[in-house]
């Protein structure tokens, strides 16, 4: 299977200097690149967040929160003086309760001219209400605490979208251009495709491209999600929103600006939000169906009860208790914010998600699937073994190998030479090459052959003492040996599987197109003990459907090139690496760091996050079906309603936050 190289790669962030060495301002340090993010939580309203640096903050509504609250909390004092008429206390009452909930009054007025029933317009409901019946305290108290929460709800969801936005400005809109002897900006969109573009100190790559010349060395942070440094020189892929270091380097343009790493990262991001996870559509559908049957409830509890007693005031008050204490505002926005910060989360980890459904469909995966090369392996081949055959030894066959492959540049050959790596080239003549077969050479004087199974027949050469390999080799008519070559496993990835059967995942499988020889020498060095070989792509769709059967979620983990059907055909399909377009479209989850062992942390990840959804989702209705029932009886006060309703979302909310803090890896973790 072929394999696009991407480099894993990453330095500690080196912040931008104020000039740029040619005098050119950089403007790369600050992306022009706006993203405007939208966290729909399913309650009406749309929690908009629009990245604009140097913005100042809106400090009104914190003043006049701090006013409202102590112009209540006068109110209380004021009813301490027995001599002083109640209603100078009450009016104090009413101006903050104003001046806190007049926002709130808007939004409830604009929701039922709408007839949209949400939680702005419930408090409405319950603030008029108690106005009506004097309950001039209990107002106030309700429209100051539910603004205090809407704005820890806002601080949280902020920062989960800062996380993302911060994922939208890696693509920077302008790149250098020589020109007549001058360095000159251009507009990057305009670049095409073999254009040579400069990228200076410190500044972040704008086009995907290949280094011609210059050394330096490039933070992937922002891509890959590691801190470990890529030395650039002469034939290094730089990806787009790379920070470049100290050196200057010149590129050569391999995608558009719309292809690019950078590009398609931002894609992803901003569209993850609209596939939903099946839990968020659920409370979605909930809290539409919800509000409406409260409202109703709390108007038969005012009316039905106080038709029969007479006790008008007494039953108002329950509904309203009835109606605070029920506010969705805990489910409705915690939950799509727990997927939200789990994207976020995973995006610091270099592991970008399509959509919260395959965090939740990933976190229940009992069944995962590797491809072998590009995934477990790298693609770049090396010899695994060298067999002789009788009376010959392993040193003999690999120097003629060698020879003989000398001036091939066939993938295999040159794992050959590399492996021997002492031929010399005067010792290697008349040498010729076959393709599809084989080549022939004089070697230190011999007639050497070394080829397939193919090459070997047609020569009438018997190999059937010799297990199976790539390449046979003959020497002046005898078969002396035969080399093994496999793809190079890459060094995490028996962690990878060794952590994915810790965390329970306990049916790991290798599915690969290579001879059952290559298959068996990578399973065991990764530690897989079921493996299958010699698939074509059609065989591999085949295999999965099976594995499929009885699994509570299969996994596949590809490269993204020649596995789309299996991608497709798995509950989430893992890509591995940024550098081909197959691999962003095929995968619902993308690993931009080429490391299997990132599974095992999305998992790890994931988990956490529905773990957390869950509890924000048990937590929420325990508490207040438990206030609205004792509210219904006449057992709990409007305070018990309030924190029912802005305690319990706040809580919620701050820990669906919890998923934000990732560890950071150090440079030794990563190595290990």
């Amino acid at each position: 299977m072929s394999k696009q190289h991407t480099h894993e790669t990453c330095q500690q962030h080196v912040p931008a200097p104020a000039h740029a060495s040619c005098g050119v301002h950089d403007h790369t340090a600050h992306s022009h690149t706006h993203a405007e993010i939208d966290l729909d939580c399913g309650c009406g309203h749309e929690h908009h967040h629009h990245h604009e640096q140097g913005s100042k903050k809106n400090v009104w509504p914190i003043v006049s929160l701090v006013i409202a609250a102590v112009l209540m909390a006068a109110g209380f004092i004021l009813r301490l003086f027995d001599g002083l008429p109640e209603f100078v206390s009450d009016i104090v009452f009413v101006a903050a309760a104003v001046l806190s909930g007049y926002p709130v009054l808007i939004d409830g007025v604009k929701d039922l001219l709408k007839l949209r029933l949400d939680e702005h317009l419930l408090v409405s409901i319950a603030v008029i209400a108690a106005c009506i019946i004097g309950e001039f305290p209990e107002a106030a108290a309700v429209t100051i605490f539910f603004q205090v929460g809407e704005m820890f709800e806002e601080f949280a969801v902020n920062r989960s979208k800062k996380s993302i936005a911060a994922l939208t400005e890696i693509r920077p809109d302008t790149a250098h251009v020589m020109e007549k002897g001058t360095l000159v900006q251009k507009r990057a969109e305009e670049i095409p495709i073999g254009s040579v573009i400069t990228v200076l100190p410190f500044e972040r790559v704008p086009l995907d491209g290949t280094v011609r010349t210059g050394q330096s060395s490039l933070d992937a942070s922002a891509i890959t999600g590691e801190s470990i440094p890529l030395e650039a020189s002469a034939g290094t892929n730089a990806l787009s929103g790379m920070i470049n270091g100290s050196g200057t380097l010149e590129l050569e343009v391999t995608n558009t600006y719309g292809d690019s790493a950078a590009s398609r990262i931002i894609d992803m991001v901003e569209n993850a939000a609209s596939r939903k996870a099946s839990t968020e559509r659920t409370v979605s559908k909930f809290a539409r169906i919800y509000t409406p049957v409260i409202v109703v409830a709390a108007i038969l509890l005012a009316v039905i009860p106080s038709l029969i007693t007479g006790e008008w005031s007494e039953w108002i008050h329950r509904s309203l208790i009835f109606l605070v204490a029920s506010c969705p505002c805990a489910l409705v926005l915690s939950v799509p914010l727990s997927f939200f910060a789990g994207i976020g989360a995973a995006s610091k980890k270099g592991i970008l998600v399509k959509g919260g459904e395959f965090i939740e469909k990933l976190s229940k995966a009992d069944t995962v699937v590797f491809d072998k090369t590009g995934t477990l392996t790298t693609g770049e081949l090396s010899v695994s073994s060298v067999i002789p055959s009788h009376g010959h030894t392993e040193e003999e066959v690999l120097q003629y190998a060698a020879g003989c492959e000398y001036y091939s540049n066939h993938p295999i050959a040159k794992a050959i030479v590399t492996a021997y790596g002492r031929m010399e080239e005067a010792s290697v003549s008349d040498f010729q090459e076959t393709p599809g077969h084989g080549t022939a050479a004089r070697v230190l004087g011999k007639e050497v052959l070394c080829g397939g199974k193919n090459m070997m027949q047609q020569r009438g050469l018997d190999f059937a003492a010799l297990p199976e390999a790539q390449v046979y080799v003959c020497v002046a008519g005898e078969l002396i040996g035969a080399v093994q070559v496999s793809g190079t496993v890459r060094d995490d990835s028996a962690q990878a599987v060794r952590e994915l059967k810790a965390l329970g995942v306990n049916h790991v499988v290798m599915l690969t197109g290579d001879n059952e020889q290559a298959a068996a020498q990578t399973a065991q060095a990764c530690g897989i003990t079921e493996y299958r070989a010699g698939l074509l792509p059609g065989d591999k769709v085949t295999a999965l459907e099976e594995l499929k059967k009885g699994s509570a979620g299969t996994v596949f983990v590809g490269d993204g090139i020649n596995d789309a059907p299996v991608l497709a055909t798995a509950d989430v399909g893992v890509a591995m690496g940024l550098g081909t377009d197959a691999a962003i479209e095929a995968g619902d989850i993308v690993l931009t760091n080429n490391r299997p062992s990132r599974l095992s942390d999305a998992v790890r990840l994931f988990r956490r996050t529905m773990g957390i959804v869950k509890f924000n989702i048990a937590f929420a209705l325990i508490v207040k079906m438990a206030v609205l029932l004792l509210g219904a009886l006449g057992l709990a006060s409007m305070w018990a309603a309030v924190f029912a309703d802005v305690g319990v979302s706040v809580l919620a909310v701050l820990n669906a936050s919890r998923i934000l803090r990732v560890r950071r890896e150090t440079t030794q973790q990563l190595k290990s």
